[in-house]
């Protein structure tokens, strides 16, 4: 729940718990609950519930499909995020972590205050939890979910006190074994843990853990280990070489950065991976490290495109004494599938243009590379932003129009929402001199820097609003003209303003944009 919370936009509406909520996920027969608001479980509503019995109860849910795979993957990142507390972390199978604090919990003030930053730092990602410390897995993972409070704590000499009144679901047992234990007259852990072991094993002659509440009764008490399988996390992509003798000749240097440059591709074409930043590091004799780094405008592993972003950049390592070691490392990645390639193994022109993006920057530098990318505006100036070629989109190019069915737009011009625009648009309108027929018609004669030009054509007007949830009340309109002079140039004129508007003098007129 969570995590839809924080890729939804209708999150504020179910976070208020005004109404009954549920994400739902696909089972054996049909849908069935995933997870539920507060609403819905005052509806006394369930998870593993299917859609169709909850909404005979309660008519008024809401339900939206869950995504149990991005759940999982996040969270097997705060499990590896959770390894702040302890090397040895977790996810329980479930929507839950655990953490092995044996010997850990001092570094932090004791137990207590271990419980209270936990559930600071979850609480500030997002993440309310519910968060208990027990000397067993299953004794925390009953406490967490079952006790009371929300931060529960067990020593050894309490954990059986503690965990009698829970019920016996809290031993993580499938639904069929608490319906068999409820129809027993067990639904407490005291009342099951005070019936005679031989009885229930007859009952429950079963090795699966889930279903046999004797391994999960041991568990919980600490009878019967029960280890913990730590999430690792994947090893850096790089390659490293030592040599014998220190490198102090840049020949050298670029003769190893080709080799490595092949392993680094390599192994990122075994994961699957493309780079995107690689960095150089050189290990002096001395201590120093020296580092040199690149970026790329797409995902790649080319080894000798990935040697070229490196040109003329070794020159400027200081070598001292000279490298005993050197280091080729991914710093970021992302997943890169294999294309199929043209016949005469050309690139395409995308690849080419990325490729010619990638090293201009490493020569000229990633903030000199610019590429314009849409912004969401309606005023013209407003509707392109310039950013790092590196970093921005490869679509942004694809977005900033989109063509209408009908007539091709005028030769010279781009279209935007089936409306003509200048391929040339100056970054700021220009005021120009206009004579005109009558106050709110188009333009005869117009007077831009210092010439004149008598307009034989015109179109328009094109009335643009402006954006008044980010722009004072003292903003006027503005009406877009295209206009043509006797020589056949065009021109974008816009008149800001109109007679009697109330928000200045009288209007002024304003040049924009180019045709070709």
């Amino acid at each position: 729940m969570d995590n839809w919370r924080k890729r939804s936009a209708a999150a504020p509406a179910e976070d208020a718990g005004n109404e009954p909520f549920a994400l739902v996920a696909e089972g054996a027969h049909g849908f069935v609950i995933a997870a539920l608001n507060p609403a819905a479980r005052e509806a006394r509503l369930r998870p593993g519930q299917r859609l169709t019995d909850a909404r005979s109860i309660c008519p008024e849910l809401i339900a939206e499909p869950g995504d149990p795979a991005g759940d999982a993957a996040t969270l097997r990142r705060l499990a590896l995020w959770a390894q702040r507390w302890s090397p040895w972390t977790a996810t329980d199978g479930m929507d839950g972590l655990l953490v092995d604090v044996t010997g850990a919990a001092h570094l932090f003030g004791g137990e207590g205050d271990l419980l209270r930053d936990m559930a600071h730092r979850l609480r500030a990602g997002g993440h309310p939890a519910r968060i208990a410390i027990a000397p067993t897995v299953g004794g925390a993972w009953a406490l967490a979910r079952h006790a009371p409070k929300a931060l529960g704590r067990a020593d050894p000499d309490t954990l059986a006190a503690r965990l009698d009144p829970l019920p016996v679901r809290a031993l993580r047992l499938g639904p069929d074994a608490v319906l068999l234990l409820g129809r027993l007259g067990l639904k407490t852990v005291g009342q099951l843990a005070a019936v005679p072991r031989l009885a229930l094993a007859r009952r429950f002659a079963t090795d699966a853990v889930g279903s046999n509440p004797l391994i999960r009764l041991d568990q919980a008490l600490g009878r019967i280990d029960e280890p913990i399988v730590p999430e690792v996390r994947e090893p850096p992509v790089r390659v490293v070489r030592r040599v014998t003798e220190p490198i102090t000749h840049v020949a050298v240097l670029e003769q190893l950065l080709g080799e490595m440059a092949k392993g680094l591709c390599a192994a990122l074409e075994t994961r699957g991976l493309g780079l995107r930043r690689v960095r150089f590091d050189g290990f002096r004799v001395d201590g120093g490290v020296e580092t040199i780094a690149a970026e790329t405008a797409r995902a790649m592993r080319s080894p000798a495109h990935l040697v070229r972003l490196f040109d003329g950049k070794l020159e400027t390592l200081d070598a001292g004494f000279g490298f005993d070691a050197v280091v080729l490392a991914a710093e970021r990645h992302e997943p890169l599938d294999d294309a199929q390639v043209h016949l005469l193994e050309r690139e395409s022109g995308d690849a080419l243009l990325a490729r010619l993006v990638d090293r201009l920057s490493a020569k000229l530098g990633p903030d000199r590379v610019r590429s314009a990318v849409a912004v969401q505006s309606h005023v013209p100036e407003r509707s392109l932003a310039w950013r790092s070629a590196l970093g921005a989109p490869a679509q942004a190019a694809a977005q900033v129009g989109t063509r209408r069915t009908g007539p091709p737009p005028a030769r010279g011009s781009r279209e935007i929402l089936g409306v003509p625009r200048p391929i040339r648009l100056l970054d700021r309108p220009e005021p120009v001199s206009v004579l005109y027929a009558t106050p709110e018609g188009a333009p005869r004669r117009f007077v831009w820097r210092k010439l004149s030009h008598l307009v034989a054509r015109s179109e328009g007007p094109e009335r643009i609003a402006p954006e008044w949830w980010r722009e004072r009340s003292t903003v006027r309109l503005r009406d877009y003209y295209r206009v043509e002079d006797e020589a056949g140039r065009r021109y974008w004129l816009f008149r800001e303003g109109l007679e009697g508007d109330d928000r200045g003098g009288s209007p002024a007129w304003f040049l924009h944009g180019l045709f070709a």
